[in-house]
């Protein structure tokens, strides 16, 4: 079910668990003491100001919050100028897959590191873009089973929320027995609109 992932920080949400797994590129803005370990490519004990590393991303959220910042954050190279002008080219012919499992979620957190708020925008375009193309997989998924390969977590659910929809009412369609009748409101509205039709004529 959708209300399983939560989009704000969540202890117990496996989903947020693993979208804050990201490493995330930062510069460090002070000596951080005994740090060194976090970077492989030196032997010292300490990290200095202006260190470039990747780490996780719920370690460079916190690291980069207060008044007095140790790192700051930079955005990952998939939210980055480039990748965005190919999902404003094309946003369902991206494997958001490929990008990354939890586009969304991440993004979610990482558009706080953008101040023009580029990548707030193109993810309000990309799922805007992609919802109707997800909803078409969903109603034609027996003709391709692999199509959810090209989604992200997000858009899985979705896919598979509107699958079973789907499901459910072709069944009702073939099991029920009932015809379809259009409501007495359409058929009285339909009645009014032949009668004016006629006085007018």
């Amino acid at each position: 079910m959708l209300s399983t992932t939560s989009y704000q920080p969540n202890y117990f949400s496996i989903d947020d668990i693993l979208a804050t797994q990201e490493r995330t590129p930062c510069k460090f803005l002070q000596n951080a003491p005994r740090m060194g370990k976090l970077n492989p490519s030196t032997d010292e004990k300490d990290l200095k100001a202006g260190t470039e590393l990747e780490l996780p991303l719920w370690l460079v959220l916190d690291a980069s919050a207060g008044r007095q910042m140790i790192v700051a954050p930079e955005l990952p190279k998939i939210y980055r100028e480039a990748y965005r002008e190919i999902l404003k080219a094309d946003a369902t012919a991206v494997d958001l897959h490929k990008f990354n499992l939890y586009f969304y979620e991440l993004g979610s957190y990482v558009k706080y590191f953008d101040r023009r708020e580029d990548v707030h925008n193109i993810l309000l375009h990309t799922f805007i873009t992609r919802f109707r193309f997800i909803m078409d997989l969903a109603n034609n998924a027996d003709s391709d089973p692999t199509v959810q390969n090209r989604l992200d977590m997000l858009e899985r659910r979705l896919f598979k929320s509107g699958h079973i929809a789907r499901t459910k009412l072709n069944t009702w369609l073939l099991d029920s027995g009932a015809p379809l009748k259009a409501a007495n409101m359409v058929t009285n509205h339909r009645k009014r609109k032949r009668v004016d039709d006629d006085l007018f004529a």
